[in-house]
């Protein structure tokens, strides 16, 4: 019925949005039309007034037009605001693990120093002076990261050489001749404690220090993983609109990400210049 499909081709007049879709949903709400317009003529009504009620029933032209409009509007926002998070995510977390990262080799060259400037203290001397453990506390306080500094008189090893393989094994059994212990923030979910030590022929020092690997690696994959997450569930959105969606897809949008997007879509090319030819 040419007034039917009239009405039909007026409510999707503007719509934006796949074809293939648009034209699957234009022939489900024309099938429903003849239906409902079949249904009020086997109730005695003319065809025109069947025709004219079913549309009625069915919100008018104008309403009609309004509720498609905003649907595919809706599914546009959605589908850009999926997009534009995962993004989001992805360049958060970079950034935030840049940061930590540009933090920790900072760290790492504020520990050279430490172990530097104590090594000058003890140097030459045969035991650690009172004037000395206040500026090697001072310098491990002036750190946010050193929980602890141990120093060893490592000339004892000589005595005890045949106790003891290595410095290491000796560190690890001798009592330190000057031990500085503080708390500093580090909670276990996100941080790691571990030792810091070098010596020479006199002294050895060894420090705990906080390390950030754990919670800057804690970061970088919740950010990726949110993002991988989100990019599929947009890919699949957009897959479902092209009414080309089926779990092979889904698996390549989650395995390959934009690469298997790029895929997806230069296949569809190919597929629709084979179906225009």
């Amino acid at each position: 019925m040419k007034q039917i499909e009239a009405f039909v081709d007026s409510v999707y007049q503007g719509v934006g949005g796949n074809e293939k879709e648009i034209q699957e949903l234009k022939e489900e709400m024309n099938g429903h039309l003849l239906e409902a317009v079949h249904d009020l003529k086997s109730e005695g009504k003319t065809e025109q007034e069947a025709i004219e009620l079913a549309i009625e029933r069915f919100g008018g032209e104008q309403e009609m037009r309004s509720i498609v409009s905003q649907l595919f509007k809706a599914q546009k926002v959605f589908a850009k605001w999926v997009l534009y998070l995962a993004i989001a995510f992805l360049v958060i977390s970079s950034t935030v693990f840049g940061v930590m990262w540009v933090a920790g080799e900072q760290n790492s060259h504020e520990n050279s120093i430490v172990a530097t400037k104590i090594f000058n203290l003890l140097h030459n001397k045969d035991n650690v002076s009172e004037d000395m453990k206040k500026e090697i506390e001072t310098l491990v306080k002036g750190t946010d990261q050193i929980s602890k500094v141990q120093i060893y008189n490592v000339q004892d090893v000589k005595l005890e050489a045949k106790s003891y393989n290595s410095i290491f094994e000796y560190v690890e059994n001798a009592k330190p001749n000057y031990q500085f212990e503080r708390k500093i923030w580090a909670p276990d979910w996100a941080f790691d404690l571990y030792p810091y030590g070098n010596g020479d022929s006199e002294w050895y020092v060894n420090m705990e220090v906080r390390y950030i690997d754990t919670i800057m690696t804690l970061v970088l994959f919740v950010g990726v993983a949110v993002y991988a997450a989100l990019f599929t569930i947009w890919a699949t959105i957009n897959a479902y609109h092209q009414r080309r969606l089926n779990v092979g897809w889904v698996l390549v949008f989650a395995f390959l990400n934009v690469i298997g997007y790029l895929v997806y879509i230069v296949i569809g090319k190919r597929v629709q210049s084979k179906t225009i030819l």
